[in-house]
């Protein structure tokens, strides 16, 4: 582990629902209060099965537009995230650091602009020229490539950003992706003319994260066959 720098845990939890996914995210966030625990910041890397989820600004989807949006396939979640609706599917690569703010930087709009710029940079490596906009998220162009949209709890984050990599981005036809008009979604593999899996991308995001948060990862054990048990 390299002096100085904060240590954080990564966890793959794989192809999972949505909703085990916030279960598991309270887990480590709970952790985070309890005295007792000597838990580290840890970093959520996943996948999700095909899954439609609005923030804290949900007014104008009501429950006839959560249903249109269900018998199309896909689940969906009412979060406590910032930011509109937005798809998470297989092929996007969404990562979930459940931080401790103190550890960095306790702000939250530096926070967010650090998981911009580790985007812009992943993307840099591979030959992507991604930009931010006064929209949030990343931009290659007008389309969107990496969604954020997080939850900051007394300095403890969750939440985080979604990394389209070979996602099937007809899902996002049926939304307005996190409530900007005239304004559209892209990948890392549209933009590359082929195919970019998670497993390519995923040690690029890390290194790029590791980098532009200044921490040292650390590959945990997945997220114990025990707790998965109470989380469906």
């Amino acid at each position: 582990m390299s002096l100085g720098k904060t240590p954080v845990s990564v966890v793959n939890l794989g192809r999972i629902a949505y909703r085990s996914a916030l279960q598991i995210q309270q887990h480590y966030i709970k952790q985070h209060f309890d005295s007792s625990s000597q838990i580290p910041n840890t970093l959520l890397l996943c996948e999700h099965y095909p899954v439609y989820t609005i923030g804290i600004r949900r007014a104008q989807y009501p429950a006839e537009e959560e249903q249109r949006l269900k018998d199309l396939g896909a689940d969906f979640f009412r979060a406590n995230r910032g930011g509109l609706i937005t798809f998470h599917g297989p092929g996007q690569l969404v990562c979930y650091p459940i931080l401790n703010l103190g550890c960095f930087k306790k702000s939250v709009r530096w926070y967010v602009c650090e998981l911009e710029r580790t985007v812009i940079e992943m993307c840099s490596k591979f030959r992507i020229k991604a930009s931010t906009s006064p929209d949030t998220g990343v931009w290659v162009g007008n389309n969107k490539i990496c969604a954020i949209g997080i939850h900051c709890g007394r300095y403890v984050t969750s939440h985080g950003l979604a990394l389209n990599c070979n996602t099937e981005l007809s899902w996002f036809e049926n939304i307005v992706p996190c409530g900007i008009v005239g304004k559209g979604v892209t990948s890392l593999s549209r933009e590359l003319g082929r195919d970019v899996t998670i497993e390519e991308a995923t040690p690029v995001l890390l290194e790029a994260f590791s980098k532009q948060f200044s921490c040292a990862l650390t590959e945990a054990q997945s997220f114990s066959d025990h707790t998965q048990q109470t989380v469906h």
